[in-house]
């Protein structure tokens, strides 16, 4: 990596940054296998269980009630769409994102959060080089996440699904909310790198003209993140480490 050819760096951050995405991954299977089941009792149907395929094809990466709308759709159902507002017994998609996030918060209250060690390995080198660095993340807990983490010095900004949907920002696979944060930076897209580990984040910094988009393969495969754009995948960060960094 040289990373002089580039003005600011992009971080993802649950599967990125910190491991925070498996705790996604089971609180949404949780959620979403708890209303299967319910709602195959109710009306005497078998529904298929969600699975973690689920999580990479119609969730990964998304704003939280978008990945509820296209895990919905996945199975043909259909719920009144409800608001941000909704209690977490709610039948709505505001409900069931609300249920979902109740559970990721309890996980992230009682079990707290380390950061991979080589992400750090590789915040510390580009903090000691002087390079502005971003979190451009779907979770509206981003915040929450970084400072159980103890990240919080590494970035200027923090990107999070809360702040887009104040701004009126699309989210991910748009790439609108990386542009953003490179722009607060005081970076244009072409001179900024993006690291995503899931599908939707890569195709968003692949359709914005990013520098360099890096996917990291956390589990959704590398052939996967090279077609949905990644220019380079790596298993860690480390690997943008120990393969020199100019």
């Amino acid at each position: 990596m040289d990373w002089s050819e580039y003005d600011a760096v992009l971080f993802d951050l649950d599967g990125v940054v910190t491991p925070t995405a498996e705790v996604h991954m089971h609180a949404w299977a949780a959620m979403f296998n708890d209303f299967l089941e319910a709602r195959s009792a109710a009306e005497g149907t078998d529904l298929a269980p969600y699975t973690d395929q689920d999580y990479f094809d119609h969730v990964d990466g998304k704003p939280r009630y978008d990945g509820v709308r296209a895990f919905l759709a996945s199975r043909d159902i259909t719920l009144p769409e409800g608001s941000p507002d909704d209690p977490p017994t709610a039948e709505t998609v505001g409900g069931l994102g609300n249920r979902k996030n109740a559970a990721f918060a309890q996980i992230l209250e009682t079990e707290g959060v380390v950061a991979y060690p080589g992400s750090v390995a590789l915040l510390d080198v580009l903090r000691d080089r002087g390079m502005p660095m971003a979190v451009v993340s779907s979770s509206r807990n981003a915040p929450a996440v970084i400072a159980a983490a103890g990240l919080e010095d590494y970035f200027a900004f923090v990107m999070h699904g809360g702040l887009a949907a104040e701004l009126g920002l699309a989210g991910k696979p748009a790439p609108d909310t990386f542009s953003h944060a490179a722009q607060v930076l005081g970076a244009s897209d072409e001179r900024s790198v993006v690291l995503e580990d899931a599908l939707s984040g890569v195709a968003a910094g692949h359709a914005g003209g990013f520098g360099l988009v890096i996917g990291v393969d956390r589990g959704a495969g590398e052939a996967a993140l090279r077609g949905a754009g990644a220019d380079v995948v790596v298993p860690d960060l480390a690997d943008l480490v120990d393969g020199g960094v100019a």
